[in-house]
């Protein structure tokens, strides 16, 4: 019992010394210099704190952008221009798209700023400052008030606190909390409307591998796409105009020639989204056991029968693209996330913590009173919450999945109000923006399909959730249809004004008495029975269970914080500015198998396929390939190189981050993480962990050399 025990607390110790190596951590730039700067340093890291955050000067943080409020991008010259992933870029390329015009497939190059196309909705935010303003946000606050009173007293000090901040100026703010609530940071922005597309490579370059590789190394992709940020006359943020002229930055990021090897420092800047590093066991199980599955499961099914369509027509392929690479982006994440999670012994490791901290608990008894009943409060909130989770991710993912009854749903406001005695001009607003949306919906929206996707959506839901679980709407279906949900559905689909954008648009036009008509309508009364069963039976006690594990998330936090003190705490992402580094690695997948740390075009002639649209190589590539014609982009060893992976500590919206070298020189733009390392969101695994970086050296290459596109390289600041 003693050596089990002696082995336990080794293992543990370990855990606790390895959970913060190096490469982990996200790190908020404002405490660079207490916290990070000199571990940066002895790495390779060249630059001070200073450089890479700052107030007072111009510094690497005003060469960052949030694009488009889910990726990041980098400006990499004084008129404005910027890279960013070519999937992040992705739906704006898809929108100028047409079966005549096919920019995804053929590529983009605008041969002057005259040619730039515009995209309404696309914004690129920079961060002026960051602030601490904990105090000030919990002001008053105590831990025994109610919860509605503790939340409204928060969220009133937040409003007071950016009206402040940016009175008077054209900034905004945004305040997130941390470490659970325990904190608070108030980010000051500059948000720019006017961002233009430049330049995009064919999908053979900027999507090879598609959905078979993505997630996975050895990695051949050109993921990227430049857009160019416009401003006013005077530099200022400005909505779309012909008048507007190219955005002067604060900070121009050099771009590196020399390329990244083995061991370099490297450096990731960028706005990481969501991760989870410091739950409890009981919410890993959930999510490796029971949430995970149910979700790869739900899209597997949706994403098979989309791609069968794509490939039957360009038309559905041109609508269904960007949705399908953004189903699946997930979808195979989280089977990597499972598989990673499983690998680490994650559940394990976390309840060996849990141990420790417990028994440091135990000899305290202040600490025993504020922590000692937490994991018992743990488990039995889980024990009710899981099944509430498995519920809604069925509404979300497979209901809500279904486009048009995601689609109908958004009349059910206008229905309501006129069923309550309103008049269509009482709510001719919402009439307004139900019109506009049209449009939207439809250009993307294939009937035969959706009618595909509902049958096998309603099916999955009746097959994997117990009886009392489902809405009203399947037992109608078991009597009228025997369970026959194909038929179900084509029935619907053939009755309902949502599979016809001329049916919606003309039932829009007389709401006051068409309004009647939805009401009855098939797919109207599917989306509603399922909504009104999950807002009924699911959501209220899901919210007061996710509240209060809010609530003991941040105890636990705290606690972590006070007993566990041999280690450095980072915050998790919350699409917040953030700095991680590392170093260029390969790593072993498995045993026997070594990858190494960079791949070059060898590899996309070794991967082509013809017969395969996402191994399609363009004719023009294999040409310079053959010709060996790599100018100034090759390697020393004449070899162009695409990507390298590194141990830097990613997650999505790190999506077309700059990667530096200890220089603050650009050597590469991320745009992925390896499959075996996904489980990084919940738990770092140093040994498996790699982010994907497409090497800046090809994206010049196929700037110049691919798309004759060389003149944008006049704006660069390239260094030999």
């Amino acid at each position: 019992m003693l050596k089990k025990t002696i082995l336990s607390l080794v293992a543990v110790q370990f855990l606790f010394t390895s959970f913060l190596k190096a490469d982990e951590g996200m790190w908020l730039p404002l405490f660079l210099k207490s916290l990070n700067e000199a571990d940066m340093q002895s790495k390779g890291l060249k630059l001070s704190a200073e450089d890479i955050y700052s107030i007072n000067k111009s510094s690497l943080k005003d060469g960052i952008v949030h694009f488009g409020g889910g990726c990041t991008g980098e400006i990499i010259s004084d008129k404005g221009l910027l890279f960013t992933n070519h999937h992040c870029g992705y739906g704006q390329i898809q929108s100028h798209s047409t079966v005549e015009n096919d920019l995804l497939t053929n590529g983009f190059w605008a041969k002057s700023q005259a040619e730039e196309l515009p995209n309404p909705g696309l914004t690129a935010t920079f961060i002026v400052r960051i602030e601490d303003v904990t105090a000030k946000v919990l002001e008053g606050v105590t831990d025994n008030m109610p919860d509605a009173e503790r939340e409204k007293k928060i969220a009133d000090a937040i409003a007071a606190i950016t009206k402040e901040a940016t009175k008077d100026t054209h900034y905004g703010a945004y305040i997130r909390p941390f470490f659970y609530g325990n904190e608070y940071y108030m980010f000051v922005t500059e948000t720019f409307k006017d961002v233009r597309l430049v330049g995009a490579p064919p999908s053979s370059i900027g999507k090879f591998g598609g959905d078979t590789d993505n997630w996975m190394w050895p990695r051949h992709t050109g993921d990227f796409s430049i857009f160019r940020i416009y401003a006013n006359k005077d530099n200022k943020p400005a909505e779309y105009s012909k008048d507007n002229v190219p955005y002067i930055p604060k900070y121009v990021i050099p771009i590196s020639l020399k390329g990244a090897e083995q061991g370099d420092f490297t450096m990731v800047y960028g706005f990481p989204g969501r991760t989870t590093e410091y739950l409890s066991s009981y919410a890993v199980d959930m999510i490796m056991n029971v949430s995970d599955p149910a979700k790869v499961k739900i899209r597997e099914t949706k994403l098979a029968i989309w791609d069968k369509d794509m490939k039957e027509s360009d038309k559905v392929r041109i609508q269904y693209s960007a949705k399908y690479a953004s189903i699946a982006n997930y979808w195979k994440k989280w089977a990597g996330e499972i598989n990673g999670l499983k690998k680490l012994d994650a559940l394990n490791k976390k309840k060996m913590f849990e141990q420790d901290f417990l028994q440091k608990v135990n000899t305290d008894d202040n600490a025993k009173s504020k922590y000692g009943e937490l994991f018992g409060a743990f488990e039995k909130n889980y024990k009710a919450f899981t099944s509430l989770n498995n519920q809604r991710d069925y509404f979300v993912e497979a209901i809500l999945g279904i486009e048009a009854a995601g689609y109908a749903f958004t009349y059910s406001d206008v229905v309501d109000a006129l069923a309550g005695g309103k008049k269509a001009a009482d709510v001719q607003k919402n009439i307004d923006k139900l019109k506009k949306d049209m449009a939207a919906f439809y250009k993307d929206f294939n009937a035969a399909t959706d009618e595909k996707i509902c049958a096998a959506m309603l099916k999955m839901v009746y097959t994997d959730l117990p009886k009392d679980q489902q809405a009203s709407i399947f037992a109608e279906i078991e009597k009228k249809y025997k369970g026959d949900f194909s038929k179900y559905a084509a029935d619907i689909y053939k009755k309902s004004i949502f599979s016809s954008q001329e049916k919606v648009a003309a039932a829009l036009e007389n709401m006051d008495s068409n309004y009647k008509k939805i009401a009855k309508d098939p797919i109207y009364n599917l989306i509603i029975s399922c909504y009104s069963k999950f807002a009924k039976d699911v959501r209220p006690e899901y919210n007061r269970l996710d509240m209060e594990i809010a609530k003991l998330n941040k105890t636990y936090m705290k606690g972590m914080r006070e007993l566990i003190t041999n280690k450095k705490y980072y915050p998790d992402a919350n699409s917040t500015l953030r700095v991680t580094y590392g170093k260029v690695d390969g790593y072993e997948p498995k045993d026997g198998v070594f990858y190494n740390y960079y791949t070059t075009l060898e590899g996309v002639m070794e991967k082509e396929n013809p017969l395969v649209d996402e191994f399609v190589v363009s004719p023009k590539l294999k040409e310079l390939y053959q010709k060996k014609d790599y100018g100034q982009y090759a390697d020393k060893n004449g070899e162009l190189r695409i990507a390298f992976c590194a141990s830097n500590h990613t997650t999505g919206g790190n999506s077309g981050s700059p990667v530096f070298n200890g220089n603050g020189e650009l050597i590469g733009t991320n745009f992925d993480r390896n499959w075996e390392g996904t489980m990084s969101d919940i738990m770092y695994n140093p040994d498996q962990v790699r982010n994907i970086v497409l090497d800046v050296r090809y994206t010049l290459f196929v700037v110049d050399k691919f798309a004759g596109a060389g003149y944008l390289l006049n704006e660069m600041k390239l260094v030999k």
